[in-house]
């Protein structure tokens, strides 16, 4: 079926020409990772990232730029600042009324809200980057190598630089996939990033399997998890409650019920409230390994794995969820637009009555979200813990590679079924990603 579907798309030349556009524009940011910052010891901060960046925002830049901070490469910074100015951006029009306006104005308000975020990911890159900068003065290895050759104010304004150019390329980069290849151009710089380091996982899988640092057993009952895991992740991200609506068009010689629904997704947040989590709370252990003080028994409870880290990581990820979905989806304004349109939810009264009934809805389906979000983060703690595994797959890593993979699949089985061809079908059911379209 796999290679069928593989042999259709280079069938159709204009899904061909985006295919290879993709992966080219993927190659070239892959090759990126290896073109270290001026003015730094790579070979050191290697020795560090293995010993110290469990736990700290290093760690996690580091995860999320496909192992750009471990090289100390341009891509150092990756794409999170353009993330966080676009969340940014999205909580302002909330705030700020102007804003929000703009949301409302079609293409000309879209342009105006991207060139707004641009200019908030350079603000970010710059204060990132002088951070970035003092902080890799500041470490040494583990025989007090150091990790800057020539400290100074030199070294500083190169970084921010060069950090900033690294971001505002992927920025771009990721902006001409979205255009000219398939899928979201942001969305699959983050995915490559992630799958790029499963190899790596794989081989330290086999090595401790040959040092009898873990069992078979083991390894057998986490590739089974992990399949489970996919396998849920999958099923939820394509599930959706969908709440009727029905709309009365005028015919001839009467009026016409046309039968619809409002679909809302299980997981409208997506994986901004485990990313958010996550950052805030290795924040306090970033900070204290560079300011260089010490927690006490705090440092240790806020480690991943710590009864207070988990507690709060529940917590965050809970909160975060109901805030997000309730900033993204607005329900007085979709109740609104229902009632232009002509269209009533069965057995509710329209305004009013309407907002309240789909918020009630989606605070039920937001909680059981928030609920899945957590059992899925919380998952590669509990293996790691209880299981005593010497390897680590964050949760947030595996949503974000299922969640793009079912997203390029929707995409390309779009172009499939237009040219007329076969897509993801299963037993000649229907497609697995159609469900989610709904």
């Amino acid at each position: 079926m796999i290679s069928k579907v593989l042999k259709n798309i280079f069938k159709i030349p204009d899904l061909r020409e985006r295919v290879i556009f993709t992966l080219l524009m993927l190659a070239v940011y892959r090759l990126g990772i290896f073109v270290t910052t001026p003015g730094v010891n790579r070979s050191v901060m290697e020795k560090i990232m293995s010993t110290k960046a469990t736990g700290t925002l290093l760690g996690l830049f580091n995860m999320f730029s496909g192992g750009a901070m471990e090289n100390l490469s341009i891509f150092a910074l990756g794409i999170m600042p353009y993330i966080s100015a676009s969340i940014v951006m999205s909580l302002l029009a909330v705030i700020v009324p102007k804003i929000g306006e703009l949301q409302k104005e079609g293409d000309q308000g879209y342009r105006k809200i991207t060139q707004y975020t641009r200019y908030g990911t350079v603000l970010l890159c710059v204060v990132q980057g002088f951070m970035m900068a003092k902080f890799l003065e500041s470490l040494t290895g583990p025989v007090g190598e150091v990790v800057v050759n020539v400290p100074g104010w030199f070294f500083r304004i190169i970084t921010v630089i060069t950090l900033t150019a690294g971001t505002l390329f992927l920025m771009w980069l990721g902006e001409q996939i979205t255009d000219r290849g398939i899928g979201n151009g942001v969305s699959l710089i983050i995915f490559a990033s992630i799958v790029a380091r499963f190899p790596n996982m794989f081989f330290q899988m086999g090595k401790y399997l040959k040092e009898q640092l873990i069992q078979p057993h083991q390894l057998v009952i986490f590739l089974i998890i992990l399949v489970a895991t996919f396998a849920i992740i999958v099923f939820v991200e394509s599930s959706q409650r969908r709440i009727p609506v029905q709309y009365a068009r005028r015919v001839a010689g009467g009026r016409k019920i046309q039968n619809s629904h409002l679909p809302l997704r299980i997981n409208t947040s997506g994986v901004i409230p485990p990313i958010f989590a996550s950052a805030l709370l290795v924040f306090p252990a970033t900070l204290s390994s560079f300011l260089k003080f010490d927690m006490g028994p705090l440092q240790g409870w806020l480690n991943p794995g710590g009864w207070l880290y988990n507690l709060l990581y529940l917590g965050l990820i809970v909160f975060f969820c109901f805030f997000y979905t309730f900033i993204q989806f607005k329900t007085e304004d979709v109740a609104e637009n229902i009632n232009k349109q002509g269209g009533y939810i069965p057995g509710i009264r329209p305004g009013k009555e309407t907002v309240n009934y789909i918020n009630t809805v989606l605070s039920r389906i937001t909680f059981g979200g928030a609920i899945y979000l957590s059992a899925v983060c919380m998952l590669p703690d509990i293996l790691r813990n209880q299981m005593g595994l010497p390897f680590y797959m964050g949760g947030t890593s595996i949503l974000i590679v299922v969640g793009v993979a079912m997203d390029m699949a929707s995409q390309i089985e779009s172009y499939l079924i237009n040219n007329n061809y076969e897509g993801f079908s299963i037993g000649g059911k229907g497609s697995l990603v159609k469900s989610r379209r709904g």
